[in-house]
């Protein structure tokens, strides 16, 4: 009889061996349910993003892509014909500059065929003025070596 007296009174082990099975019994139990409730509303969720927020998506997405690609492609053609214009404006430049240049060069080579035919001009003037000043210095030497003579 002293074994079962110490037994009930000094081993616990069976009192707390229940105790242990109903807390992780209580446990399981709260906390399965619990993670249940988190699953279906996980489940439903997902079931939700699936038939209904995902189809609207990639509806207003497909809509808003087709508009923005008819958008870049109106700007490319846009962008297109200013680069044309820009390329027709540049060249038409660059011609007209062209023949201003082609211009001024054959101005220049005028004006320097009239500067020389001027120069031959005046250096002709000039030798005939010279030819005749000597013709008249010594005329007039001659006439001053008449009055020397007196």
């Amino acid at each position: 009889d002293a074994g079962e007296i110490y037994s009930r009174l000094l081993d616990h082990r069976p009192v707390i061996q229940g105790e242990i099975r109903y807390f992780i019994k209580e446990f399981e139990e709260k906390r399965g349910l619990r993670e249940l409730r988190v699953l279906e509303n996980l489940k439903s969720t997902i079931f939700e993003t699936n038939e209904f927020v995902l189809p609207k998506c990639e509806q207003a997405m497909h809509g808003s892509l087709n508009e923005t690609f008819k958008k870049l492609q109106a700007a490319n053609s846009m962008i297109q014909r200013v680069q044309e214009r820009e390329h027709k404006a540049r060249k038409l430049h660059e011609d007209k500059l062209l023949a201003r240049e082609e211009k001024r060069v054959s101005h220049w080579e005028e004006f320097m065929r009239e500067q020389r035919n001027k120069q031959a001009e005046v250096d002709e003037e000039y030798r005939k003025a010279r030819e005749h000043l000597k013709e008249q210095y010594s005329e007039m030497e001659k006439e001053l070596a008449k009055y020397v003579s007196f």
